[in-house]
């Protein structure tokens, strides 16, 4: 079961927002992290700041994990395999789309993008659909 936290989830929120309007203001750029890091693999002298980019997301997730008072969790229960599928499913998912949930949920839809605003109820829909078949089709989850 998944605890319900609303004050971290809406502070987490209003920082996202924040930090994808900074970055269209400052540098003009869209903070999708496929986007990122795909322009970053793929022409890497183009642009340190995909880079620091990248590696703050790392490190912010670092750093808070060795908070005092933060106890973080991570568990897998499944295997290489379906990790290594289901990466390579949103990898494809992510070209197809033109972008990630990242991309298109935070900063496509504040700029009114019609093709976010076809792409985010699809991701939902399909998020939904998955969770249903998995535990009530299914039976517990994949």
């Amino acid at each position: 079961m998944t605890e319900f936290t609303p004050v971290p989830a809406l502070v987490g929120g209003v920082l996202i927002g924040l930090s994808g309007a900074l970055m269209l203001l400052a540098i003009g750029r869209i903070a999708g992290v496929s986007g990122i890091l795909g322009m970053a693999l793929s022409r890497p002298a183009d642009g340190a700041w995909r880079w620091f980019f990248l590696v703050g997301l790392v490190a912010g997730t670092c750093a808070y994990a060795v908070m005092p008072g933060v106890s973080v969790t991570i568990s897998n229960d499944a295997g290489g395999l379906v990790l290594a599928l289901g990466g390579l499913l949103v990898g494809v998912g992510t070209r197809m789309g033109g972008g990630c949930t990242s991309g298109h949920g935070v900063c496509g839809l504040s700029r009114f993008s019609r093709r976010s605003m076809v792409a985010v109820p699809i991701f939902m829909a399909s998020a939904g659909i998955v969770v249903f078949v998995s535990r009530h089709v299914l039976g517990g989850g994949l």
